[in-house]
């Protein structure tokens, strides 16, 4: 039996908020998805990696676009369906954009962003260093108040469920466009909810980092 092999961080310094270089818009109007674009399923599935070293120019507004869609947009419209599962449809999971120039919330029936804290708050989304330079961390926050319908022993696990299958999508989303993602669980939960201005029923339990990839590609592949 081999030994398990463990990636190792160094812990950054203690983060706070950056004030933005530019000014950040209340709203932000997403383009509509292009669904005939990107590879087939299966071919992204086969180029499905993980990333931990990212280019830190900007996404495009259709990339952004299309890769909120992707995560968990709309796409049926009549009923209000998502892209990614959620028990019962609570669709309890918010998907938060953390940009150069603020936080902000998808707004998934009117594909939009949603100013939710104009600070620059990527360093706060997780330990690692690169969570700063990339030009996106998402950060998947679950709304507790719309589990309260559901029975409290199964709410863990759905939540868990749901984010799972919205980082999923954003994987092969990246994998099908030719950019860089990671999906990680090492955050401080607590810190990062003060720096998306989230209110006491609101748990950050996830976040993805997303961009192109760097120049110079050594970073390890899951």
């Amino acid at each position: 039996m081999t030994d398990m092999q463990l990636l190792t961080y160094e812990p950054s310094p203690a983060a706070r908020p950056v004030v933005p270089r530019s000014h950040a818009p209340a709203f932000i109007e997403l383009p509509e998805p292009d669904l005939g674009a990107g590879l087939p399923l299966m071919s992204a599935l086969s180029m499905r990696a993980s990333t931990r070293e990212f280019s830190d120019e900007a996404l495009l507004p259709a990339t952004l676009g299309a890769l909120l869609w992707a995560a968990n947009g709309v796409n049926r419209p009549a009923t209000g369906g998502r892209t990614a599962p959620s028990a019962h449809a609570f669709n309890e999971i918010d998907v938060y954009a953390v940009l150069e120039d603020g936080v902000y919330r998808y707004d998934a029936p009117a594909h939009r962003l949603v100013l939710k804290h104009a600070v620059d708050a990527r360093n706060m989304t997780g330990y690692q260093d690169f969570v700063g330079n990339a030009p996106l961390d998402l950060v998947y926050v679950v709304c507790m108040s719309k589990l309260l319908a559901m029975a409290p022993q199964q709410r863990d696990i759905f939540s868990a469920v749901a984010a799972g299958a919205i980082a999923q999508n954003v994987s092969l989303y990246c994998a099908s466009a030719g950019l860089a993602t990671v999906v990680r669980g090492w955050i401080n939960h607590a810190l990062l909810a003060g720096a998306l201005s989230l209110n006491e029923d609101e748990l950050p339990i996830l976040a993805q980092t997303v961009g192109k990839r760097a120049t110079t590609l050594s970073s390890l592949a899951d």
